[in-house]
C-alpha cells in the first residue's frame, strides 16, 4: 500500500451543501484530507475544488467514484503532482526587531524570492508564492531564526497541463 499525495479536481454546481457531500466520502474512506481549495472556475456557474489527500491508489479511485455519482458534481478526476500546474501561497509574520537584529534573516526571505508586505516596529509581514516544498523551508528557517510570530498558507491551486479544463468538453455536450 504505497500512498502518494493525490490531487481531486472536482467541478460541480455551485449548491449548498455540495462541499459537504465531498468531504463526507473522504470521511466514510477515512481518509484525511490535506488541503482544500474552492473557488469559481473559468466556466460560468461552475466551482471548482481542489482537494489534496495522501492515499494509495486504489483508494482514491474508489473515492472519486463515489464523488462522481453525486448529482450536482459534473465531474472529477485525480491527478498526481506530475500532471498539474501547482501553486500555494503563505503569509508569515515576523518579529521586526529580530529581522533588524539579524540580516540573515532577510537574506533567507529574498533567496526564497518571497515578498515583504509591510514592516512596522513590532512585526513585518512576509508573503510567498510557490510551491508547497520551498513554503516548508522558509517556515522551517525562520521558525529556526526564532522570529515566527504567526504563520498561516493557503490551500494547493492547480491546474492540468492540458490546454482544457477536464469539465469544458463536458459543458459543450449540454449546451
Amino acid at each position: 500500500m504505497d500512498k502518494k499525495l493525490y490531487t481531486l479536481l472536482v467541478y460541480s454546481e455551485n449548491i449548498a451543501g455540495i462541499l459537504n457531500q465531498i468531504t463526507a466520502v473522504f470521511t466514510r474512506r477515512q481518509v484525511n484530507i490535506e488541503s482544500l481549495n474552492v473557488s469559481a472556475s473559468s466556466i460560468k456557474d461552475i466551482h471548482k475544488y481542489t482537494i489534496t489527500a495522501w492515499s494509495d491508489e486504489e483508494q482514491i479511485v474508489k473515492i472519486v467514484k463515489q464523488i462522481d455519482k453525486k448529482i450536482d458534481v459534473v465531474k472529477v478526476n485525480y491527478y498526481t503532482d506530475d500532471q498539474l500546474f501547482i501553486h500555494e501561497v503563505a503569509l508569515y509574520k515576523i518579529s521586526t526587531p529580530v529581522l533588524l537584529e539579524n540580516p540573515e534573516v532577510s537574506r533567507t526571505i529574498r533567496r526564497h524570492d518571497a515578498r515583504m508586505m509591510e514592516v512596522n516596529p513590532t512585526y513585518s509581514t512576509v508573503l510567498l508564492a510557490g510551491l508547497t516544498e520551498d513554503i516548508a523551508s522558509l517556515f522551517q528557517k525562520l521558525n529556526e531564526f526564532g522570529c515566527l510570530l504567526q504563520y498561516t498558507r493557503s490551500g494547493r491551486i492547480a491546474v492540468t497541463r492540458s490546454m482544457e479544463e477536464p469539465v469544458s468538453e463536458l459543458i459543450k455536450n449540454y449546451e
